[in-house]
């Protein structure tokens, strides 16, 4: 657990230090944050704010992993170098997704962005890769743990593939949805990882809390900028990225199923757009005053740190709650 601590700590130094650096950079090109007119009045003020900042997050982890790889290959522990490096690759082509979304909306001017079509095409390529990944390369089969139960159950190949691939899209997305609100995203998904971590290290997957803990340090390093008032937004780049990170330590874990509780937040928020979009064209009213949910709580009244605290604290206890029912 020491080496976990002291990896978290040279990425959340790697990160802040990245902020201090990036954050004038995405300024001085203008890359700002675009408000939506349709949106809650209170966020037009944000227009302009830099943006594109998950590329803090991401290099944060390139580095945090890379040095943490090399001086795994130097204490004669290549194994385990070998095995987050495919890991860091992996997820960070959901990034690249959200990247290149963001410069063409934010840096090319184009308002449309990626298409839609593009964008999934490229998820769903990516998806497939760690899915294929996982089962044949880190060789880890189709085995899925039931919590309570607290079972494994052996899925066929052809359930367990497009069930993986899904659980990646939904959690790529949920995670999307979930950024709205001056870093809910990042605490909430802070919250989350660090529960897969943990229950990595419980159950003696050194890869995973090594991985894990790197993903953490960047990601607390960003929420210093990211907190409200928001000195930079992750954009597209960050918040896909953070939705890969989640799903491929579920997958790994073989616990695709602790997303519905862990992620009980970011469900609901994806949950709420549906139910939203779907009442509204059957009666052309809405359930919700906006959606997704955490726009409901703004017109209702609540700042944006109520919403942050109120939300973080749940998935806090959603979390400990997982660790009992594993």
């Amino acid at each position: 657990m020491n080496f976990e601590i002291e990896v978290l700590l040279v990425s959340f130094v790697i990160s802040i230090v990245l902020g201090m650096i990036t954050i004038p950079i995405l300024r001085k090109l203008k890359v700002g944050q675009i408000e939506r007119d349709d949106g809650p009045a209170s966020h037009l003020k944000k227009q302009g704010t830099p943006t594109m900042g998950g590329i803090i997050i991401i290099i944060s982890m390139i580095l945090g992993t890379i040095a943490t790889a090399i001086y795994l290959q130097a204490t004669n522990q290549k194994q385990l170098a070998d095995e987050i490096l495919p890991m860091l690759l992996l997820t960070l082509g959901f990034g690249a997704i959200g990247f290149i979304d963001d410069y063409k909306k934010l840096v090319l001017k184009n308002t449309d962005g990626l298409k839609p079509s593009y964008k999934m095409l490229g998820l769903l390529v990516i998806s497939v890769a760690f899915v294929l990944y996982l089962v044949e390369g880190a060789k880890l089969g189709t085995q899925t743990y039931i919590p309570i139960l607290k079972n494994y159950i052996t899925l066929p190949m052809y359930v367990y593939v497009p069930a993986a691939i899904c659980v990646i899209l939904a959690t790529t997305n949920a995670i999307n949805l979930t950024d709205g609100v001056d870093g809910l995203s990042s605490s909430i998904s802070v919250i989350i990882i660090t529960c897969l971590t943990v229950i990595g290290m419980l159950r003696g997957i050194t890869e995973i809390s090594v991985f894990g803990s790197i993903v953490v340090g960047s990601i607390l390093g960003f929420l210093i900028f990211n907190l409200h008032p928001a000195k930079v937004i992750m954009g597209d780049t960050g918040s896909l990225l953070i939705g890969g990170v989640i799903s491929a330590l579920a997958l790994y874990l073989k616990m695709p199923l602790i997303l519905l509780v862990v992620a009980l937040i970011p469900v609901i928020e994806t949950m709420s757009v549906i139910m939203q979009v779907a009442y509204f064209k059957k009666t052309g009213k809405r359930i919700f005053k906006m959606a997704p949910l955490h726009h409901h709580f703004e017109l209702s009244g609540w700042r944006e740190n109520k919403i942050v605290i109120v939300f973080s604290v749940i998935t806090l206890a959603l979390c400990i709650l997982a660790l009992k029912i594993i």
